[in-house]
């Protein structure tokens, strides 16, 4: 059983060692791939259309999975194996040691690649249709398809997560200033402005047609540093905010238009505008509100109210007056309708702001963890039995729904300081904890 392994035999406590340290490696691969499974962005990349470089990453990429099942399958029976053979005795026997090196580092596993289908063969590598291997290289392997596979499916649906929407809030706002435009006379083919809103509207159905086709133009990878994670970025909304921009211009011309009809019509429909964004980012609030409180554990989401009725009165008053020509009573209540608008929005937004602040902080603890787990990573410490169990506590802490984030913090901060105990100079000043000259 030993003709496989070219280095010396392991000792009974390095067995030990591996056999903990593969272990916990076999739970981190199931629950990676049953989240992997179950990713909104995989269903999504598996049924949607996709077209240029999404495509091709994604045809590279998805061969990948049934390959990490088949894999994994491989190395669940290998490690039963193992374990068998470790439980014989409390003193293993020379024998015994020989069989589980060669399990662990040697080629103790038989891969089969003939029941792969042609795609996923090729990514295990030989082109043979068998080839003997061993635990640690097995688990190598499958750790690299898997971050092939997510890099491919977070980097998709995070743009999908942020630019459809975004969009389409701003399609409908494009919408609504079509419709100002037009009962005051701005129209396409007679006035600059009504040209320049038809077609941002077409730029922006033409935008998210590309991004639901291909999420992946629109996804731009962080810059290499140490510490980043390989999958680390962030969505491209530069396209998005240039048509944002242009929106706003356009509707200071429509509102500059407003002006000619009387400052008191344009200072009763600025205010109808302002309540309106007031009234939507507090349904939005409430939307995400709804949201932290399915997926954040713990938190203290305040409540979100509802719009002012007193301001939609006020402002149908002001309507009433504008109507029948009573100004001196609609100045003073257009000012304080002005003043008061301001003050609604501004607060529908910091409602909106402290609903979605426990997102934020569950985001920047998963950033940090991928950091310092790539920080391991690089000097060569991220299977350290310590490190590996502080990270799938703090792993799973932070991917489950609902999420306590107060443990998550706790199982973060372990993990950075169990890190950087992990990597500490040992008293000679060159050692680590294991006594290995880093």
């Amino acid at each position: 059983m030993g003709a496989g392994v070219t280095g010396p035999v392991m000792s009974r406590e390095e067995v030990d060692r591996a056999l903990a340290r593969l272990g916990a490696e076999y739970e981190a691969v199931q629950t990676s791939l049953f989240a992997l499974q179950d990713h909104p962005g995989r269903r999504l990349l598996e049924g949607a259309q996709l077209t240029g470089g999404t495509a091709e990453r994604w045809a590279a990429a998805a061969p990948a999975l049934p390959l990490l099942w088949a894999r994994f399958t491989v190395y669940g029976d290998a490690l039963r194996t193992a374990r068998e053979v470790r439980g014989r005795r409390r003193w293993p026997s020379q024998a015994d040691l020989a069989t589980l090196t060669d399990l662990v580092r040697g080629s103790g596993i038989t891969l089969s690649n003939a029941e792969l289908p042609d795609a996923a063969r090729q990514l295990a590598g030989p082109v043979a249709l068998s080839e003997r291997i061993g635990l640690e290289l097995l688990v190598e392997r499958m750790n690299g398809w898997y971050e092939q596979v997510i890099g491919v499916v977070t980097a998709a649906d995070a743009v999908w997560s942020a630019l459809p929407a975004r969009i389409d809030a701003l399609t409908a706002e494009a919408c609504r200033v079509r419709s100002l435009a037009l009962s005051v006379g701005v129209l396409p083919g007679d006035h600059p402005a009504g040209d320049d809103l038809e077609q941002l509207l077409a730029d922006l159905a033409a935008l998210r047609a590309e991004v639901v086709a291909d999420p992946l133009a629109f996804w731009q990878p962080a810059r290499p540093r140490p510490g980043a994670g390989t999958g680390a970025g962030r969505p491209d909304l530069r396209r998005y905010e240039r048509a944002e921009h242009d929106l706003e211009d356009i509707r200071r011309e429509v509102e500059a238009v407003l002006n000619v009809r009387g400052d008191a019509e344009h200072r009763m429909l600025r205010v109808r505008d302002i309540l309106s964004r007031a009234d939507r980012t507090l349904t939005g609030a409430r939307a995400a509100r709804g949201e932290v409180l399915a997926k954040i554990a713990g938190s203290e989401v305040p409540a979100v109210s509802g719009p002012s009725a007193a301001l939609h009165d006020m402002l149908s008053a002001a309507a009433a007056y504008h109507q029948q020509g009573r100004w001196h009573l609609l100045s003073p209540l257009l000012d304080a309708l002005e003043e008061r608008a301001d003050e609604e929005l501004d607060r529908a937004r910091d409602s909106l702001s402290a609903v979605t602040a426990p997102l934020a902080v569950r985001a920047e603890l998963r950033g940090r963890l991928d950091a310092y787990k790539a920080k391991a990573a690089r000097l060569a410490v991220v299977e350290d039995p310590l490190l590996v169990e502080r990270y799938d506590q703090a792993r799973r802490l932070l991917w489950s729904a609902p999420c306590d984030l107060r443990a998550a913090e706790g199982a973060v901060a372990r993990y950075v300081g169990a890190v950087a105990e992990v990597v500490a100079p040992g008293p000679t000043g060159g050692e680590d904890r294991g006594g290995e000259t880093r």
